[in-house]
């Protein structure tokens, strides 16, 4: 009996506050460029930050199949830092400076998933840090409950499973907007719309769940989409005001034609989806600002817009729009009883890879350490950079996060 009156505070604490995020920093490897850790490991899962090709001593192989296999090394010295395998993957990200590599790429990739491949997405980039190809991932810690979801009729012609399911999260592959069985592109933009949330569907019903069930998708689109043909669509298929966090990421290309890929996570169990919104914010019909897994927050991709009347973007210096965009994710942080120093993996995406140390300067004001997982891209060509006649300047990046509840230290 005592034993279980003295166990009872330290469970109770961690139902209530979670596990604490641990730094994973393989040794050797490659050096560690900004204000991220190579991996967090935290309760069930690890997040892996964007692994390039460079060897510990900072060179890289000089083909580009030896260029993936060393990213893959790289991605694999992180998992088996954290004590994990390859096997315990269940989701990656790829980012290809040329798309027109997706094939060699593939064919250096499936050998180091010979059964159950993670679910993946794919995309074309316009630059990334000195690397050709940078690669991603989340892992989990228990692999008893890792399982492969199968939609029938399915063939994806690549090492990619369609959904990963684990314990309380099913994670979904980059579905393109072709048809889900003949692979066929349709021409009209609308017809791809729906052919990749068809897709998407069909992975969620497959593994037992429905739209509902997901808490964050990426829409990955080109401009060949039209954002207001793929919005109008995309907010038909979910309940208004109760829809998944988001990243719209507008990219220089997709694989096999393709002009549109979602992909996304959900959680298993409605009972612990629970979207969270600032009570200043109107509700949206295309994105939550960040929905609750259980202990996991996924959050929008935020930038320097100011909403209100006057709504736009008016900082003019990269810092400034971080500064900013840092500022909204704060205010959904802190809706949610959060705050930086529970944030375990982030997306930046800059318009220019030369403000990479510029942006670095400032996230690392507001992020705490263990500095989060991270992946930095520019996703498209610069844009010119000039105030429109009211005021308004572009947007030069966007940050996503994931936050996990952590012990809150006395």
């Amino acid at each position: 009996m005592r034993l279980v009156v003295l166990l009872f505070p330290l469970l109770l604490s961690k139902l209530l506050f979670g596990a604490e995020a641990r730094a994973i920093v393989p040794s050797p490897g490659p050096p560690v460029i900004g204000p991220y850790s190579p991996g967090i490991s935290v309760g069930d899962y690890l997040y892996v930050s964007g692994q390039g090709a460079k060897l510990p001593d900072g060179s890289m192989p000089d083909t580009f199949a030896g260029q993936v296999r060393q990213t893959l090394e790289n991605v694999k010295a992180v998992v088996e830092a954290a004590g994990l395998t390859m096997d315990h993957i269940v989701y990656m990200q790829v980012y290809l400076e040329d798309i027109q590599n997706f094939d060699q790429m593939n064919s250096v990739y499936a050998p180091y998933f010979p059964k159950a491949p993670p679910a993946r997405a794919t995309l074309g980039v316009a630059k990334l840090l000195g690397i050709p190809v940078e690669i991603n991932a989340v892992a989990v810690r228990d692999i008893a409950n890792k399982k492969p979801v199968v939609v029938a009729g399915y063939d994806p012609h690549e090492p990619v499973s369609p959904g990963i399911l684990t314990h309380d999260r099913l994670y979904v592959s980059g579905m393109r907007g072709r048809d889900l069985h003949t692979g066929t592109v349709p021409s009209d933009p609308g017809e791809q719309v729906n052919a990749a949330l068809d897709g998407v569907k069909a992975v969620l019903e497959a593994a037992g769940l429905g739209l509902g069930n997901m808490v964050f998708v990426n829409p990955y689109l080109t401009k060949q989409i039209p954002a207001r043909v793929m919005n109008k669509l995309y907010a038909s298929r979910f309940e208004f005001g109760n829809t998944p966090a988001r990243a719209t990421i507008e990219v220089a290309s997709l694989p096999e034609g393709a002009q549109i890929e979602y992909t996304g996570v959900a959680v298993r169990d409605l009972g612990q989806r629970r979207a969270v919104r600032p009570k200043n914010m109107s509700p949206s019909p295309t994105a939550s600002p960040c929905v609750f897994a259980g202990d996991t927050l996924y959050c929008s991709a935020k930038s320097a817009f100011i909403p209100g009347p006057n709504a736009g973007v008016y900082a003019t210096t990269i810092e400034n729009q971080v500064r900013q965009s840092l500022r909204n994710l704060l205010d959904n942080l802190e809706e949610a009883d959060m705050d930086f120093s529970d944030v375990v993996a982030a997306n930046v995406y800059l318009d220019d890879l030369s403000d990479f140390q510029a942006m670095n300067k400032i996230y690392a004001k507001y992020l705490k350490t263990p500095f989060p997982a991270r992946t930095t891209i520019a996703q498209l060509p610069p844009v010119e950079r000039k105030l429109t006649d009211d005021g308004q300047y572009p947007a030069l990046e966007q940050i996503s996060i994931i936050a996990v509840r952590t012990p809150r230290k006395p």
